[in-house]
C-alpha cells in the first residue's frame, strides 16, 4: 500500500526539469532517494510537499490528490524537514519543538492544549531531547540540533515524515545517532519515512527501499542489498568501485572516477 505516489509527473525549475516521474512510497517503510548531485532528489521532495507545483501528472497522498488538501489538513498529514545551515533561532529547544504544533492550533490561539503538551513531550522523548528542553537551541552540538529539529517535525504527529539529507554537516558519530533514532521511530511507531541520502552505506543499512535519480528521472528502484553493485555505481555515479558484502550489507570501496568512458 502506498502512502504517497506520483504518476508521470513533469515539472520545470529554471533550466532543470523532472520528467515522467512515476514512483511509489510504501506505508510504514523507510525509503531513501539517492543519486548524484543535481539529479533532482530535493526537487522531488519539494513536489511531494507542495513547495513546487507540477506541469503534468499527479501526486496522491493517502489516495487523495495533493492539490485537494487544504493547508491545515496537509500539515497534519505530512511533515517535512528541509536541509538547514542558516541562522540559528534564539529559542530554547522546547520552544523550537513547540512550533511543530502550529498546524493543530486554532487561529489566534497561543495556549497549548493537553494534546499539544502530550505531543511535544512524546517528540522530545523519542528523540532524546528532553534533557535539553530548557537549553538554548544554538548552544547544542550539530547532532543534537538536528535531533531537536526532527522532534519539531515529529510534534506535528503525522504518519509521514520527509527529510532532506538529515545527516549532512554531521560527523560520523552523530550521523549514526540520527539514523539509529529514525530507524527506532520507524520500527516502533510504523512511521513512513522518506529521505534524501548521499551516503550509500547508510542507505543500504537503514532503508527498506531505494529510489535512484539521475538528470531529473528515475533510473531504478528496489531493495538496497540487491541494487547497489559495482555496475550500478559505474552507471549512476560514474565511478569504478569494489562492492563487498558483509552480513548482507554492501561495503563500497571507491577506486577512481570514470569520465566520458575513460578512467581518471
Amino acid at each position: 500500500m502506498s502512502a504517497i505516489y506520483t504518476k508521470e509527473v513533469t515539472t520545470h525549475v529554471g533550466r532543470f526539469s523532472l520528467h515522467d516521474i512515476s514512483v511509489s512510497f510504501e506505508v510504514g517503510k523507510i525509503t531513501g532517494i539517492i543519486g548524484p548531485n543535481g539529479s533532482g532528489k530535493s526537487t522531488l521532495l519539494k513536489v511531494l510537499t507542495r513547495l513546487l507545483s507540477i506541469d503534468k501528472g499527479e501526486v496522491r497522498l493517502n489516495e487523495k490528490k495533493l492539490h485537494e488538501y487544504k493547508a491545515k489538513e496537509f500539515a497534519t498529514t505530512l511533515a517535512m524537514l528541509p536541509q538547514s545551515k542558516g541562522v540559528l533561532p534564539n529559542l530554547t529547544v522546547k520552544e523550537l519543538i513547540t512550533y511543530g504544533r502550529s498546524p493543530h492550533q486554532q487561529l489566534f490561539t497561543y495556549r497549548l492544549s493537553t494534546d499539544d503538551k502530550i505531543a511535544i513531550e512524546w517528540a522530545m522523548d523519542v528523540t532524546g531531547t528532553s534533557k535539553h528542553a530548557n537549553r538554548m537551541f544554538h548552544t547544542l552540538s550539530g547532532g543534537e540540533q538536528q535531533k531537536a529539529r526532527i522532534a519539531m517535525a515529529l510534534a506535528q504527529q503525522t504518519n509521514l515524515l520527509l527529510l532532506d539529507e538529515p545527516t549532512t554537516y554531521l560527523d560520523i558519530s552523530h550521523q549514526l545517532d540520527v539514523m539509529e533514532m529514525l530507524d527506532h521511530i520507524n520500527q516502533n511507531y510504523q512511521m513512513t519515512i522518506i529521505m534524501v541520502l548521499h551516503d550509500l552505506q547508510q542507505a543500504a543499512k537503514y532503508c527498506h527501499h531505494l529510489i535512484t535519480m539521475k538528470k531529473g528521472a528515475i533510473v531504478t528502484t528496489g531493495q538496497p542489498k540487491e541494487m547497489i553493485t559495482a555496475q550500478f555505481l559505474q552507471d549512476v555515479y560514474g565511478i569504478e568501485a569494489k562492492v563487498q558484502f558483509e552480513d548482507g550489507y554492501p561495503i563500497i570501496i571507491p577506486i577512481k572516477t570514470i569520465k566520458n568512458g575513460r578512467n581518471s
